[in-house]
């Protein structure tokens, strides 16, 4: 019985067509695309500054000194101060870790609830998929900057509201890659035979069918982190963001478009460290998709 079971795990396996090492490759592949890796070291840097913000500041996210208000960049205050005498640099490296708290979650929440809802779409279809697509049709015929408007004014200003707000938005676009995948691979002929073998429905999804469509799972979500973060902003830049004294990027765009003429700096940072984040996963995004994709390596 032992050895039937393997030499059943082992055909299962060889009519996957997923080689051995495939994830090495992809490795290789991402290594060899100069714009990925720079996209990754700037992730990389911008995880360790959320973490460690605490250590690497000069000064608190609410440290205030009144006698240094709005001072332009200098030695002592690298990117300025605000009007209360805050220092901006400190400021900006505590954001950091609100955006990439709120970008990711809202991703993991989107990806969490679109991925059930594409499974149960894609394998199960008839009326289920009917109403699970017209569900996420209904979600995609509203604008998902003001579908996260109307959450977040009606929940209220806070880190869970907006991550429940932007989270909401992308469920359809997980669930559409989702049951897509599952589709295309669903009849293929070793999801067949594992049938045949007597592999229930659990095991034919969990083991054989999400393996196979986690690339594109992987590209979209990369992607989506940078949507979620510049939906963040944007939420901060119209007021709907966190209060003023947490440190957010939108927050203090919008705070310092009050004094772009006198203190452009107060605008300059923020919005560049917020192109900057997006930059990074795009460009960490494409060339996870080129890795992914065998054509493209090779090239």
């Amino acid at each position: 019985m032992l050895l039937n079971k393997r030499k059943i795990d082992e055909t299962e396996q060889e009519m996957t067509g997923v080689p051995q090492g495939a994830w090495h490759e992809v490795w290789y592949s991402l290594k060899k695309n100069k714009r990925a890796m720079l996209g990754l070291i700037v992730i990389i840097i911008l995880i360790l500054m959320a973490i460690f913000a605490d250590y690497v500041t000069p000064y608190g996210m609410r440290e205030q000194n009144l006698s240094n208000a709005l001072q332009s960049p200098s030695r002592e205050h690298w990117f300025g101060t605000d009007d209360l005498g805050r220092d901006v640099f400190s400021r900006l490296i505590y954001g950091t870790r609100v955006s990439l708290t709120v970008g990711v979650s809202a991703v993991a929440l989107s990806l969490s609830i679109g991925g059930v809802l594409g499974v149960l779409s894609g394998y199960y279809k008839g009326w289920l998929d009917t109403l699970i697509m017209r569900f996420c049709d209904i979600l995609l015929s509203i604008p998902s900057i003001l579908l996260a408007i109307a959450i977040v004014a009606s929940l209220g200003s806070s880190i869970r509201n907006m991550i429940i707000a932007i989270g909401i938005a992308s469920i359809p676009v997980f669930a559409r890659i989702i049951r897509a995948g599952i589709i295309s691979v669903k009849e293929t002929q070793y999801i067949e035979a594992s049938r045949a073998l007597g592999a229930n429905d659990g095991r034919l999804i969990f083991k054989h069918i999400i393996p196979n469509i986690l690339s594109p799972i992987i590209v979209q979500a990369s992607m989506e982190v940078a949507s979620a973060i510049l939906s963040a902003a944007g939420l901060g830049f119209i007021g709907l963001g966190l209060e003023a004294s947490v440190a957010e990027w939108g927050t203090m765009l919008n705070f310092g478009r009050g004094y772009i003429r006198q203190h452009f700096y107060l605008t300059l940072f923020p919005g560049g460290i917020i192109m900057l984040t997006i930059l990074a996963f795009n460009l960490f995004g494409d060339g996870l998709r080129d890795a992914f994709d065998p054509k493209m390596r090779e090239r």
